[in-house]
Order: C-alpha cells, then structure tokens, then sequence
C-alpha cells in the first residue's frame, strides 16, 4: 500500500511505503479446529495427536519462513484460525531463540529445545497467556487436546529451529540469535519474572 503526505504530490520523498505482516496460506484451506486455533498436520515423527502430511511447507515451516519478517510487527491483523496458530508459534519461536543463544553445542541444543517444549505452559483462557483477546478458551475436552497439538508443535518447532540456528556448526548463528530481544506484538510466551 502507498500512502501520500497531504501534499497532494506523490514524489519521491513524499511515498510512505507500508510493509504488509505475512499471514498463513493456510486461512485459505478448511481445517478443523480446537478453539479457534486451526488443527493443522504437520510433517512431523514427534508423536502426538496432529495429522501427519507429505505437502512440502507446513505451519512449521511457514512460521519460521516469515519469522524474521512478522517478528517486528507490534499489530497483526488475524485474517484466520490458522493465523492464530502461526501468533502462538511465532512467539514460541522468539522463546526458543532466547534459550538456544545459550546452549553451548547443538547437542546440547537439542535437549534444551525438548525441555522447553514440554515445560507447563498456559493455554488460552489461562492467566498465563498473552493473548486471552483473541483466543477462544478451549472447552471439555478441547483441554487436553490443544495442551498436545500444542506440545507436539513446540517440539517439532524446536527440533527445526535448532537446524536453522545451528546448521552444521556447533554454534548458534548471530543471524538468528540477534532476533532475541525482539517482541513479536510486544507480547512473550513467558509469564513475568520467569526466565528460559
């Protein structure tokens, strides 16, 4: 989108270019839901309650295709459920920088990566979590369903995030680690006073 200043002019100096958020491709397609999370497949082994898919790009993958763009983002408009999936990941993967920026190999990486994704978090609804505007809270026996599509996408996010932020050195890239004190929304995962 352009926007002009009010001279009425629309030169060069006078252009205001606004970049758009990325959303999920995925708003397009009909997918089940818990809440009003999409209930996506995953290209996953992690076990736990998603559909498994072949398709080349997942949630997962989108996310952390357009984190480094969407992570400077203060607002962000939902234009679906699964766009609501893609929030959740994306502030999980900002936590997921924090504590890999301290690991000390990949190995180490790894098992860093495993702990934080199945660590007690908050789901929407629960005092804990950022977001309780915009999600439903999950009902009956939602509960225990959205606690492990939720744990089984933290787990695989981290084992990806950990391929991103490592590759084939056995330190994390400054590339991914600088995007640490960035504040997707200006919300985080982590409830105050807790740290990763």
């Amino acid at each position: 989108a352009v926007v002009s200043t009010q001279s009425g002019h629309y030169g060069r100096e006078d252009l205001l270019y606004i970049m758009p958020a990325y959303h999920s491709k995925f708003n397009d397609e009909e997918s089940p839901m818990i809440g009003n999370i999409a209930f996506l497949p995953l290209r996953t082994t992690v076990k736990g309650p998603a559909p498994r898919t072949d398709s080349e790009e997942d949630i997962i993958d989108e996310t952390l295709n357009y984190f480094k763009a969407n992570v400077f983002f203060k607002n962000y408009e939902i234009k679906g459920t699964s766009d609501r999936l893609m929030i959740y990941l994306t502030l999980y993967a900002t936590d997921c920088i924090v504590k890999l920026q301290k690991s000390p190999s990949k190995n180490q990486a790894m098992k860093d990566m495993y702990s934080l994704a199945i660590s007690r978090f908050s789901l929407p609804g629960e005092a804990g979590f950022p977001l309780n505007s915009v999600y439903a809270r999950p009902q009956g026996g939602e509960v225990e369903k959205m606690r492990s599509y939720l744990t089984q996408c933290r787990q695989e996010l981290g084992q990806r995030m950990v391929e991103k932020v490592f590759g084939d050195s056995d330190k994390p890239s400054k590339w991914w680690t600088c995007f640490s004190r960035r504040k997707f929304m200006d919300k985080t995962l982590t409830p105050l006073g807790q740290h990763i």
